[in-house]
């Protein structure tokens, strides 16, 4: 400490009093004493946020809900029609055959579609509403460094967007084999397997869909840091894949219909059959997470650059 002349004075203290202790200390880099960037935004308190959403609890009560509506709806169901026999509709001849087909078929209808919507709103949504509500610039100056912020609501999306997937199958199953019982699983594509073999391969379905669905994932977190409505974000990368799916479906684009994120989406088809086909599995699974960590390689690198006002 120095005095009023600018020396030293015996007492450490500028009035010559008692010395004060100063009001905050600070690290050698410049930020408070025992702050720790790891210690933001702890990914538990981020899920339990997340949890208490109202957006969050309608998504997963529906992946539960769904399974009981195809239930009833197969009560009213004569067996009078040949509605779905096309080109995989035939899995609805087989849904009431046992829990495991129940599940099959309940998958087949909701991987196109429901479950893209589901994954666009976890992962559209958890950015783009922070700076829809002006809370993201908050978030910011706690502070959180902004690739940890990314990084723990990515991974939070990606949970409960992987909740959404199990629930969906594992109430199908359990209603299905409550309903149906513990039957072999029969397909159009596949010699009839046995319960535990039949379970396996679901499993396998599961996880591969789940790898497709990173895309869907990717696509809309990159909307998510780029636009501050959540619709936008979620509404966009729902669209996209419909544009990449109508793409697919136009074969005179030739070769390049190999390089659309929906080309193999269907592949999981080939688990199921006897023997397993993995060929197109391999190739979607390359394509998915390339496409997935373009995705988010560009939602960080724009993220962390970006001008921050909401």
């Amino acid at each position: 400490m120095t005095g009023s002349t600018g020396q030293p004075t015996a007492g450490g203290d500028p009035t010559g009093g008692a010395t004060q202790q100063a009001p905050g200390r600070f690290s050698p880099s410049g930020a408070a004493a025992g702050y720790r960037p790891s210690a933001t935004l702890p990914f538990a308190a981020e899920f339990r946020r997340q949890a208490s959403r109202r957006r969050t609890q309608l998504a997963l009560g529906f992946m539960v809900l769904l399974p009981l509506i195809i239930l009833i709806a197969f009560q009213f169901d004569t067996g009078d029609d040949d509605n779905g026999r096309g080109e995989f509709g035939s899995l609805v001849e087989f849904a009431t055959s046992g829990g495991l087909n129940f599940t099959l078929f309940t998958i087949f209808v909701s991987a196109s579609f429901l479950l893209v919507v589901v994954v666009a709103l976890f992962c559209g949504d958890t950015v783009a509403s922070e700076a829809s509500w002006g809370s993201l610039r908050y978030l910011l100056a706690v502070p959180v460094p902004r690739a940890r912020l990314l990084a723990v609501k990515l991974l939070v999306a990606l949970a409960y967007s992987g909740l959404a997937v199990v629930t969906l199958a594992g109430t199908a199953l359990l209603i299905g084999t409550l309903r149906y019982g513990w039957e072999p699983l029969r397909s159009t594509v596949a010699a009839q397997l046995e319960p535990g073999e039949g379970l396996l391969r679901l499993l396998a379905v599961l996880g591969y869909l789940a790898i497709v669905l990173l895309v869907v994932a990717g696509l809309a977190f990159l909307l998510s840091v780029t636009t501050d409505a959540a619709l936008g974000a979620v509404g966009g990368a729902v669209l996209l894949w419909i544009l990449s799916s109508i793409l697919d479906q136009i074969t005179a684009l030739g070769a390049i219909r190999a390089f659309l994120p929906t080309h193999f989406s269907t592949a999981w088809l080939g688990l199921l059959s006897t023997p397993v086909q993995t060929d197109d599995v391999v190739r979607g699974t390359v394509s998915a997470v390339c496409y997935a960590t373009l995705f988010w390689g560009l939602a960080f690198w724009r993220f962390t650059r970006k001008d921050v006002t909401s």
